[in-house]
């Protein structure tokens, strides 16, 4: 909504138009000029900057989980962190491969297609000499990897596609499982190569070795559920998944908490002479005869009426009524 005028305002604004000092058909080009956006159709935006940022949003948890995944596979600190999410064609993407290339194919059921995660050769390398007892360090030569290597890189793969399932779950229930994984960047043609695709990029490091991790995810796979990606949707949907989890915590915990039970089997008042009188076999009057019920404090609140008696030869209180509160 524009900004309201003050009467003042509109006076001067009518003075300056009067007199020649605003030109309206200047106005109007500059709006002209303003409305007018250029538009590339090679390159239609099928991504909006709202849900780049949710995109952004998930991987940032799936990084977490990636590095836990790792420092405790690889018994050392692997952080993981997203650095950029953009908007690219497929054949951006495939273009700025370079052969060898470790490419997984994901399957991204239920929804309709396939994701790519692909890792940069000089981390897996670094990773693979890890997993066989070295230091982690990566090779001066590359060179494609062995039935071995690909064996290794299979099984942790194999894990990244489980670990997609926690963060999209507030927008989708995956059931994410790994195809195949491939070494050759001109056989991973999954779709067209003018189809647009979110491109996220990780930054992953192990020891000195630094590499990066793209998920490249295509438009037309994620298409059914474009309007949850959202950060109000995802929000909103996290906030309550969080609740949920949070009150059956409190619910869980408030149930085995120990709370002090206490049987009052009567009340009277004596004087501190007659106290310090008291000897064995003497007899204190309550207020309370033999067939009333007793009175049973949890903690400090009267909560319950009960008859004394035995269970099993211990003593005992049986609940008779439940004292009910309006602020309880």
């Amino acid at each position: 909504m524009s900004e309201i005028l003050s009467q003042s305002e509109i006076d001067d604004l009518f003075k300056a138009l009067t007199s020649g000092e605003i030109d309206v058909e200047e106005i109007k080009e500059d709006r002209k000029k303003q409305i007018i956006k250029p538009y590339d159709f090679t390159r239609p935006s099928k991504f909006s900057k709202e849900q780049l940022r949710t995109l952004e949003i998930i991987c940032e948890n799936y990084a977490r989980l990636i590095s836990t995944y790792l420092s405790g596979y690889l018994r050392n600190l692997v952080p993981v962190e997203v650095i950029n999410a953009e908007a690219i064609t497929y054949s951006e993407f495939t273009n700025s491969l370079s052969n060898p290339v470790i490419l997984s194919i994901i399957d991204f059921s239920p929804l309709s297609g396939s994701v790519i995660l692909e890792l940069s050769p000089n981390m897996g390398y670094a990773i693979i000499d890890r997993v066989l007892g070295g230091s982690g360090s990566s090779m001066s030569r590359i060179r494609e990897f062995t039935e071995i290597e690909r064996i290794i890189l299979e099984k942790m793969f194999a894990q990244f596609a489980n670990l997609l399932i926690e963060p999209w779950e507030n927008v989708v229930e995956l059931s994410p499982m790994l195809e195949k994984i491939e070494t050759n960047s001109q056989v991973a043609q999954i779709i067209s190569p003018n189809e647009m695709v979110a491109l996220i990029t990780f930054n992953i490091k192990l020891g000195n070795v630094e590499g990066m991790l793209n998920l490249c995810i295509p438009h037309i796979v994620i298409e059914p559920i474009m309007d949850k990606l959202n950060t109000r949707f995802w929000f909103a949907q996290n906030e309550r998944v969080h609740n949920h989890e949070y009150e059956k915590n409190i619910e869980h915990m408030i149930q085995y908490t120990k709370m002090p039970i206490k049987a009052v089997l009567g009340k009277t008042h004596i004087t501190v002479k007659e106290f310090l009188e008291l000897q064995t076999q003497d007899i204190i009057s309550l207020d309370k005869d033999i067939e009333s019920d007793i009175d049973l404090y949890v903690g400090q609140l009267l909560k319950f009426k009960g008859q004394v008696g035995t269970y099993k030869n211990k003593s005992a209180v049986k609940i008779t009524e439940v004292i009910k509160r309006e602020d309880d």
